[in-house]
C-alpha cells in the first residue's frame, strides 16, 4: 500500500502539469497570473519608498496606507457573490483587470499624499477579485471532468502567480532605480492589463449547467445531464449564511494573522536594509525574491506532503515559520539573518500558497466564487492590520524590532490552525 500510494503521488505531478498544458483555460489562468505577481510584486516594495521620497510623507503615515485595503474584503465579496449567482467568472475577471489597469496608472500619476490612499481604496480594492474569479472557474472546471489530479492543477497555477513574484521585487528595484517609480507603477498597471489577453479565448461552463462527474470540459450551457430542474444560465447560487461561512471566516481570519506580516516586511524590510545594513540595490532585491523562489520549490512537496499528514496540520507547521522569520527580521541585523528570514518566508508561502485557495472553496463549497473572492481578499486586509502595526510599531519599536508585532501574530495562527487541525469538521 505505501509502495502504491507513492507511486501515485509520482504520477500526480505530471498528470496535473499535463492537465494544464492541455486546457486553454488553465493554460491562460497560468500565464495571467503569472503577469498579476509579476506587476503586483514589482510593485510592492516600492510603494512605501515612492510615498516617502516622491510625495514627501513620513514614514508613519506611509505605513497607514495600506489600511486602505479594508475595502477589498468588501469588494471582493460584492465580485464573488455577484459571480456566484451569474456564473460569470471571466467577464467580471476582466472588470477587475481594467479596474487594477486603472488604479496603478492612476498612481503613477499622483501629485499629492492623498490620491494613493483614494486610489487604492476605491479603485485597487476590486483589483485583487480579478484573481479570484479565475480559481472560481478552474474550481468549476474541475468539477466537470472530475479528474484525479485536482488538486494538482490549483497548485500548477498558483505556482505561475509565485514564480511572477519572484522577478517581479528584482525588475520592480531595477526599475525604479534607473527610470523612476512613476514609471514602474505604469508598468504594474501594464501587467494588471495584459492579463486579459491569455484569457481573451478561453471558454468555461457556467456552475449549476453541468454535473460533477461529467466528463467534458466544454459542455455548452443548454446541455445537461439529468438533474431535478434545468437551471436558466443566471439562476445559481444563494447568497451563503453566515453560520454556512463561519468555517471559512475563521480559516481566513487567522490567514490575515499570518500574512499581516508581509506588509510590514514589504514596507519597513527594503528601508532597513537600504539605511541600517547598507545593502546594495541588487542584494536588497535578491533578498526579497528568494522568499518566493523557495515558495515556488516547496509548493507541490506541500501538496503531497498534505495528502499524507492533512492540509491543516501542515499549515500549523508554515505559520509557526512565519514566526521564525519575523524574529530573524527583528533579532540578526544581518545579510545572513535577511536571508534566513526570507527562506523561513518561502517555507510559509509554500504551504499557505499551494493549499490556501484549496482549503478555502472546500469549507464553502455551495458558494466557491464567494470562497475564492474571501480568501483571495484576505491579503488586501492583512495589509490593513499590518500597515496600522507596522505605523504604529515603527514609531514604539522602531526598527528593525517592529517584526516583533508580525512574530506575535504568527503565533496566534499556529495556535489558531492547532485547534482547527483537530476538528472533526476540518479539512484534510
Amino acid at each position: 500500500m505505501p509502495s502504491a500510494l507513492a507511486d501515485a503521488e509520482v504520477a500526480a505531478a505530471p498528470s496535473a502539469l499535463r492537465a494544464v498544458l492541455d486546457s486553454p483555460l488553465y493554460r491562460g489562468a497560468t500565464i495571467a497570473l503569472f503577469l498579476s505577481g509579476l506587476g503586483v510584486s514589482a510593485a510592492a516594495p516600492q510603494i512605501t519608498l515612492f510615498l516617502v521620497d516622491d510625495l514627501h510623507t513620513s514614514l508613519t503615515t506611509a505605513g497607514l496606507y495600506y489600511l486602505t485595503n479594508i475595502t477589498a474584503p468588501l469588494a471582493g465579496y460584492l465580485i464573488g457573490t455577484r459571480s456566484d449567482r451569474t456564473g460569470k467568472r471571466l467577464g467580471l475577471f476582466r472588470i477587475c483587470a481594467v479596474a487594477a489597469f486603472l488604479g496603478w496608472t492612476a498612481m503613477a500619476f499622483s501629485t499629492q499624499v492623498w490620491m494613493p490612499f483614494v486610489i487604492s481604496s476605491l479603485i485597487l480594492a476590486f483589483s485583487g477579485a480579478a484573481g479570484s474569479q479565475l480559481f472560481a472557474a478552474i474550481h468549476d472546471s474541475l468539477q466537470e471532468t472530475a479528474g484525479a489530479a485536482g488538486d494538482g492543477v490549483v497548485s500548477v497555477i498558483r505556482m505561475a502567480l509565485t514564480a511572477g513574484w519572484i522577478i517581479g521585487p528584482v525588475l520592480g528595484s531595477l526599475l525604479a532605480a534607473t527610470a523612476g517609480p512613476r514609471v514602474m507603477l505604469v508598468c504594474t498597471g501594464i501587467c494588471a492589463l495584459a492579463q486579459i489577453v491569455p484569457m481573451g479565448f478561453a471558454r468555461t461552463t457556467e456552475p449549476g449547467n453541468a454535473p460533477a462527474t461529467s466528463a467534458t470540459t466544454t459542455t455548452p450551457a443548454h446541455a445537461h445531464a439529468p438533474a431535478p430542474a434545468p437551471a436558466p444560465p443566471r439562476v445559481h447560487h444563494k447568497r451563503p449564511g453566515l453560520s454556512a461561512m463561519l468555517p471559512l471566516l475563521a480559516f481566513t481570519g487567522l490567514y490575515i494573522c499570518v500574512y499581516a506580516g508581509e506588509p510590514i516586511k514589504y514596507g519597513y524590510l527594503t528601508i532597513y536594509m537600504r539605511t541600517d545594513i547598507h545593502l546594495g540595490t541588487a542584494v536588497s532585491g535578491a533578498v526579497i525574491a528568494i522568499q518566493p523562489l523557495i515558495e515556488l520549490i516547496l509548493m507541490p512537496v506541500a501538496v503531497l506532503t498534505a495528502r499524507r499528514i492533512g492540509m491543516m496540520r501542515l499549515m500549523v507547521f508554515g505559520a509557526g515559520c512565519g514566526v521564525g522569520a519575523n524574529l530573524c527580521f527583528a533579532l540578526t541585523g544581518d545579510t545572513i539573518g535577511m536571508f534566513a528570514g526570507q527562506i523561513l518566508m518561502g517555507c510559509v508561502w509554500g504551504v499557505f500558497a499551494a493549499l490556501g485557495i484549496i482549503v478555502a472553496q472546500r469549507l464553502l463549497p455551495e458558494a466557491v466564487a464567494t470562497a475564492s473572492a474571501i480568501f483571495m481578499s484576505s491579503p488586501a486586509l492583512a495589509s490593513a492590520v499590518g500597515g496600522v502595526t507596522g505605523g504604529i510599531g515603527v514609531d514604539l519599536l522602531g526598527l528593525p524590532h517592529v517584526f516583533l508585532a508580525p512574530a506575535v501574530y504568527g503565533v496566534i495562527a499556529t495556535i489558531g490552525f492547532t485547534v482547527m487541525s483537530r476538528s472533526r469538521h476540518t479539512v484534510r
